[in-house]
């Protein structure tokens, strides 16, 4: 049997500010660290960000690996895996002098990978980026780069939707949907696809269907009706599936994607609300991530001030709920009580950090912007009594190190799905006006 070569791979700092496990997750393959990423690491060794952790967390394991030992000879990573080493600085190749400023930390990285090439051409190197603009300029020098692909969806097209259409189903098991006890076997059911725990569907056959779930514990379809929650009634077969997820006491873990104006965040919000007597408290937070990536000290005022063209989406979809009653009435006035008693927290997500999660409803919008390892931050600090929703789009992303593929929402739809106290709809049809629907799907 061929021996498999060994290949060497050059990790760029914003692979290991967004996993700070990265090196153990190259096999038996090498990993080489330009000393460039380690000062830049060092200035994000402090603060409470994501980021911050990562930093620290991966300065901690890299000085546990080399112990007494000098990193510019390699240490193995572990049992089975390659060797880390650190690279420390060369003179600009001629190749990258002539094309490339000495003055950006990029391109010294770049500069490292492409000395390695020189000086092993019998081994495959390989730089590794989150950011797509440093592996353009490397595969200009014929330097092979790629994303970090660990945390990854394989093929985002096959993301689980949480429903599905079922057409020619035997009218007899129907018409079992609206007769007590309102379900049937799931076995009855003849489909190519096995059904997973919690898995909806729209049940047709010509004229006559029925919505239904898919209890996998029982292993009985039962019926789901459409319910208006504290003013809102779903208008589609989806937003029906949501809303019964939602408020579904047995779940504590639900994702709703959808492109804008579906009705995710409302969708959520009025279930939490329907719902506030069950909790002690409902968050709504959502990560700050400005739109082209300009940090929020540009804006005037402080930092209230600055944070509240972020939080005002959320605003606006409560002002929705609040608006189905008139102002004299008690929903009306118990929505503004909430937010004065604090029983209705909207937030950004950074500062929730290191507050109890017991008996909260959590709603967590955009998720969409949050790395694979915040998701889980989150769910891990999940009391009880605590059920967690994540809202988001998963093809509009602000996120410069993110996309469809590499975000925390559909790495954890992929991750859950089946899961008993896990459930996840995918919504499809705009809701908010049909102005906003044409602009969502030919702009």
């Amino acid at each position: 049997m061929k021996k498999k070569k060994k290949k060497i791979f050059v990790l760029d700092t914003n692979v290991i500010l967004h996993d700070s496990s990265c090196i153990y997750h190259f096999e038996e393959h090498d990993v080489t660290l330009p000393i460039v990423v380690l000062e830049e690491l060092d200035q994000f060794k402090k603060g409470n960000e994501t980021l911050n952790y990562h930093a620290r967390e991966f300065v901690r394991a890299l000085d546990g690996l080399s112990g007494d030992k000098l990193l510019n000879g390699g240490v193995r990573i572990g049992p089975g895996q390659g060797k880390i080493s650190v690279r420390l600085e060369s003179v600009f190749h001629e190749d990258l002098r002539s094309n490339f400023s000495s003055n950006k930390p990029d391109h010294h990285i770049l500069n490292t990978a492409y000395q390695i090439v020189q000086g092993e051409p019998s081994r495959d190197v390989i730089l590794v980026s989150k950011d797509v603009n440093l592996r353009m300029k490397a595969k200009s020098l014929g330097l092979p780069a790629q994303d970090y692909r660990s945390d990854q969806v394989r093929n985002i097209s096959e993301l689980y939707q949480g429903r599905r259409m079922i057409e020619k189903v035997d009218r007899a098991l129907i018409d079992m949907l609206y007769e007590h006890p309102f379900e049937f076997a799931a076995d009855q059911l003849q489909i190519d696809k096995p059904l997973i725990g919690n898995e909806y569907m729209i049940l047709s056959n010509g004229r006559k269907s029925a919505l239904g779930v898919h209890d996998a514990e029982s292993k009985l379809i039962k019926r789901v009706d459409k319910i208006t929650s504290y003013g809102i009634t779903p208008r589609n077969a989806e937003q029906t599936f949501a809303l019964d997820a939602l408020l579904n006491p047995d779940i504590k873990l639900v994702t709703v994607s959808g492109k804008a104006g579906t009705g995710k965040t409302l969708l959520a919000l009025a279930s939490a609300l329907q719902k506030r007597k069950s909790y002690r408290q409902i968050f709504m937070a959502r990560p700050i991530v400005p739109l082209s990536n300009r940090d929020i000290g540009y804006l005037p005022g402080d930092i209230e001030s600055k944070l509240d063209p972020y939080m005002q989406p959320l605003y606006d979809n409560l002002g929705v709920i609040q608006n189905q009653y008139a102002s004299s009435e008690s929903k009306h006035r118990r929505i503004s009580a909430f937010l004065q008693e604090e029983k209705l927290v909207i937030a950004p997500l950074a500062y929730i950090r290191g507050r109890s999660l017991v008996k909260i409803f959590f709603i967590v919008d955009e998720a969409q912007n949050l790395t694979p390892h915040e998701v889980k931050t989150i769910i891990t600090r999940a009391g009880e009594g605590t059920k967690i929703v994540f809202t988001g789009d998963i093809y509009q992303i602000d996120h410069p190190y993110l996309d469809s593929q590499a975000n925390g929402l559909s790495y954890l739809i992929e991750k859950m799905q089946g899961k008993g106290i896990y459930a996840h709809v995918n919504l499809e049809r705009g809701e908010r006006s049909e102005l906003a629907e044409l602009a969502s799907n030919i702009l």
